[in-house]
C-alpha cells in the first residue's frame, strides 16, 4: 500500500503545489486506512459466504456451492491463518498434508486446489486482496484414465434381464439421450415427445436443451407410460405406492445391483452417457454436435467424456497407412 501512494504523489508532484500534495498525501492515507479497517472487520466466514453467494448469482447448482463450501472451510479451519494473509507456502504445505492424511491421489488433490484457487480469485477480483497466493501453484500432473463404457453385449444383456418395465425405460434413455442422472429424475411425463422422439430437459445452471432418443428407447418408454396407475406427473417414480418422483440414489442403487447380478463391470448412470458419447464419435457423429447434445460449453470436456474405441483407431490405421 506504501508504495502504491509514493508512486501516486510523484506522478501528481509535478502538477500540484506543496500544500496541495499534503492534503492529498493526508486524503489517500486516511480513505486506504477506512477501506483497510472494514477488510479487517470481515471474518473467514463471512468472505466465505459472499464467496457462495456469488456462485449461486453465476448459477453454480447447490452440489457444486456444497463442494466449494466444504473445501474451503477445511482450508480455514487448518491454517487458521486470516484469508486475506494467507501465503502460497502455507497453502503449498496444507495442500500437501491434506494428500498424505487422506491418502488420496493428484486428480483428487487437484480439484481442491481448484476450488482454492477459485476462492482466491474472487477474493482477488472484489479487491479484497491483492493478488491470489494461488497464482504461482500450478495444475497438479494426474495420468489419463481410460475410462470403460459399456459394450453392446452388456447393454443388450441388461435390456434382456430388466423385470420392470420402467428399469428397461430407464436404461434404453440413459444409453440414447446420454442425459445425466439429475436431469433424467427431473423428467415429467409432458416432457417427452414420443413422436418426435425427443425431449427437453435442464441441465447444469437450468440449462434448457433438446436430446433425442432412439425408437428401442419410444416403445418401452410407451409401455412403461402406459402401464402406470399412479398420476404423478414425474416420468419415473417408485415402484410401490405412492409411487413418489424416483431420486437420484434410487436410479444408481437399481443399476448397480443389476450389474451386478449379471456379473457387468460396475454399472452406474454416469457409465450409459459416456458410453453414449464414445458410441457417437465412433459413428462419425461431429464433436460438436456430440457437445451440444451433452450440454458441455467447453469442447475438451466432451472429449474427456468421448473415449474413441481402440479397435476404430486400428482399422483407420490400416485404411490411410497401410
Amino acid at each position: 500500500m506504501q508504495e502504491k501512494i509514493v508512486s501516486v504523489l510523484n506522478e501528481m508532484a509535478e502538477y500540484l503545489s506543496i500544500s496541495q500534495m499534503k492534503k492529498l498525501q493526508e486524503v489517500i492515507i486516511r480513505n486506504f486506512a477506512e477501506n483497510e479497517a472494514k477488510k479487517k472487520e470481515i471474518t473467514n466466514e463471512e468472505y466465505l459466504k459472499m464467496f457462495l453467494d456469488a456462485k449461486r448469482i453465476e448459477d453454480c447448482s447447490e452440489r457444486t456451492i456444497r463442494y466449494y463450501r466444504t473445501t474451503v472451510e477445511h482450508l480455514i479451519v487448518q491454517v487458521k491463518t486470516g484469508v486475506r494473509k494467507i501465503t502460497t507456502e502455507e497453502i503449498r504445505e496444507y495442500l500437501s498434508n491434506y494428500q498424505k492424511r487422506n491418502n488420496c491421489s493428484n486428480a483428487t488433490i487437484d480439484n481442491v486446489r481448484r476450488n482454492i484457487s477459485s476462492f482466491f480469485s474472487w477474493l482477488e477480483e472484489e479487491d479484497y486482496i491483492l493478488k491470489s497466493p494461488m497464482k504461482r501453484i500450478h495444475k497438479i500432473k494426474t495420468k489419463t484414465v481410460v475410462k470403460n463404457t459399456i459394450s453392446d453385449e452388456g447393454i443388450e444383456k441388461l435390456r434382456d434381464n430388466c423385470k420392470e418395465k420402467r428399469d428397461l425405460a430407464i436404461i434404453d434413455l440413459l444409453y440414447s439421450t446420454g442425459i445425466r442422472v439429475g436431469e433424467l429424475v427431473n423428467l415429467n411425463i409432458d416432457d417427452i415427445d414420443l413422436e418426435g422422439r425427443e425431449c427437453v430437459v435442464y441441465g447444469k445452471g437450468d440449462k434448457e436443451r433438446k436430446v433425442y432418443f432412439d425408437a428401442k428407447a419410444k416403445i418401452h418408454l410407451k409401455e412403461y407410460i402406459d402401464a402406470r396407475i399412479d398420476h404423478n406427473k414425474a416420468l419415473f417414480v417408485t415402484l410401490d405406492a405412492p409411487y413418489d418422483r424416483l431420486k437420484i440414489s434410487g436410479v444408481e442403487i437399481r443399476l448397480r445391483k443389476l450389474g451386478r447380478e449379471l456379473e457387468l463391470d460396475r454399472i452406474y448412470p454416469h457409465k450409459f452417457r459416456r458410453t453414449m458419447a464414445t458410441r457417437a464419435i465412433d459413428k462419425g457423429m461431429p464433436i460438436e454436435q456430440v457437445q451440444k447434445i451433452l450440454g458441455h460449453s467447453q469442447i475438451d470436456t466432451t472429449m474427456q467424456y468421448a473415449m474413441v474405441s481402440q479397435n476404430n483407431v486400428k482399422t483407420s490405421h490400416q485404411k490411410y497407412m497401410a
